[in-house]
């Protein structure tokens, strides 16, 4: 059996060794383009095109975005996947189980497939994202048309106060990842009839008042955590 001389490097290793990354990276995605991430719409290159135009477009919203997190006790939850909602029940359940009087504070991180919990009513029912993304409806259980988790009515989710508008109300902050905003909205702009530029339009347009658009979902976990937040996953 004959092998390669040592000094011989393979082709992409070589492409490393000689600075050439953007070579090897351009091998690696193109590689691994088929496949999705942890099972998701989102593949490798989809989340490298979007990056520097996402990060670009969220850093003046986001310079501010932990201003007001203040207390002793600070938590950040990052939601990754919708996990039917217990991301939200998390957040709930680090608030409900402080010490009256203990100053708190609490992020959530909406990233990946967990982003368009992000999104209002009507870019849900336009984009069939219950359908796209798996979340049914706990009222109907069926896909859902609007988004469950946000002004829901009474008694549908498994507490009331874990609603996105209850927990804002509350002081919890939350962060979208733009990133995500862009690579699922362009997966899913086929469902509404639109181009894939219109669809990021109306995501952005379509974030639920009071949350926030950061770079990316990677980078608000690192923020909060730098802010003092231990780390809770949201689980999916």
């Amino acid at each position: 059996m004959s092998t390669a001389p040592d000094n011989e490097a393979s082709p992409d290793l070589a492409a490393v060794a000689s600075g050439d990354r953007r070579a090897f990276l351009g091998k690696l995605a193109a590689g691994a383009g088929s496949l999705a991430l942890a099972g998701s719409a989102l593949t490798i290159p989809d989340i490298l095109a979007a990056q520097p135009r996402a990060a670009e477009q969220a850093a003046p919203q986001s310079s501010n975005w932990l201003a007001n997190l203040r207390g002793k006790y600070k938590q950040m939850v990052d939601a990754y996947e919708p996990n039917d909602g217990f991301p939200l029940a998390f957040a709930y359940t680090f608030l409900v189980t402080q010490i009256a009087g203990e100053p708190h504070g609490e992020v959530v991180v909406l990233r990946h497939m967990a982003t368009p919990l992000a999104l209002d009513h009507a870019v849900w029912k336009k984009y069939k994202i219950g359908e796209s993304i798996k979340v049914d409806d706990p009222a109907t259980k069926r896909p859902a048309v609007k988004n469950p988790f946000y002004k829901a009515a009474p008694g549908t989710l498994l507490v009331d106060d874990m609603g996105i508008d209850k927990l804002m109300a509350k002081g919890v902050i939350f962060g979208a990842c733009n990133v995500a905003l862009h690579s699922l909205s362009a997966k899913f702009a086929a469902n509404a009839g639109v181009t894939p530029e219109v669809a990021a339009k109306e995501w952005l347009a379509g974030i639920i008042p009071g949350i926030t658009v950061i770079p990316s979902g990677t980078w608000g976990v690192n923020r909060a955590q730098q802010a003092g937040c231990t780390y809770c996953t949201g689980g999916g």
